[in-house]
């Protein structure tokens, strides 16, 4: 088991530093087919994931997504309007045959998973965006590794016991530390390369802690999810790691949290 996620862990970061450093098409691509996989994960756990809720949040997804490719993201409000409309029909000429907590589920995912994702990419076509990017992997996977090395030297209150019984304040705080840390290191790095930036030090540090909180949120409200459906992995595409959802469910959180964050504090 530890081989396999070794193995698979190393082939997953080579796969996403290319699709990163390449951006363009391919990363937009990946991050569709990404999002998809994710919904179908998440919809399999309401069992809707082949029946009709199921196809309309796919579709409402690869339409969200064609909007950003075509820059229409200001009809985002009549995509989530004819969604719902679309999902309440089938819930009404099909009932009883799914529950009401299918058809939330089955709106609920087309945010959570497709639209939150895709600032993966929106990040990337950002000015400066192939550096600011990795803003993103350093607020999700260096806050996980920053968070458990705090934890196994200095956890002694649990965070949430019901749903991580592992994961500690002092765990919480350091990776939140940690990755503001990596943020600011980064960002000083490349002040010279990120002429779009505002002091980059400084905004990479603020935007790397206020995303490294919310991924810690996301992270447990995915495990609070499968907790609640006794699930324990979303899928098992990734070895050693389980399904889309497992391995990406901070990275949810912090893309569009990196983008909002420097759209607001760090752009000229």
């Amino acid at each position: 088991m530890f081989a396999a996620r070794l193995i698979s862990g190393v082939i997953l970061v080579i796969a996403a530093a290319f699709l990163l450093i390449q951006g363009g098409a391919l990363l937009f691509a990946a991050s569709l087919v990404i999002s998809l996989i994710g919904l179908f994960e998440l919809y399999r756990v309401m069992k809707i994931e082949s029946g009709m809720p199921g196809i309309l949040g796919y579709l409402a997804v690869i339409c969200y997504y064609g909007m950003v490719w075509f820059h229409v993201e200001s009809y985002l409000a009549l995509l989530a309007i004819a969604a719902l409309m679309f999902l309440m029909t089938v819930y009404v000429v099909t009932f009883p045959k799914f529950g009401t907590e299918q058809i939330t589920v089955a709106f609920f995912g087309i945010f959570y998973v497709g639209i939150m994702f895709s600032y993966l990419y929106q990040v990337r076509t950002m000015p400066d965006g192939k550096y600011l990017v990795w803003l993103i992997v350093l607020s999700s996977w260096g806050c996980d590794t920053c968070a458990y090395c705090a934890g196994m030297l200095l956890g002694k209150h649990k965070l949430a016991p019901e749903l991580s019984p592992k994961k500690t304040i002092e765990g919480a705080v350091g990776g939140v530390l940690g990755a503001a840390l990596l943020g600011f290191l980064y960002g000083a790095y490349f002040e010279g390369q990120m002429e779009a930036m505002i002091r980059p030090g400084v905004i990479s540090a603020a935007a790397c802690a206020i995303a490294a909180v919310i991924s810690q949120l996301g992270d447990l409200a995915a495990s609070a999810i499968k907790r609640n459906h006794n699930v324990k992995d979303y899928g098992n595409l990734i070895p050693g790691h389980g399904g889309v959802l497992d391995r990406f469910d901070s990275m949810i959180f912090t893309a569009p949290a990196i983008y909002f964050a420097v759209l607001f504090l760090g752009l000229r």
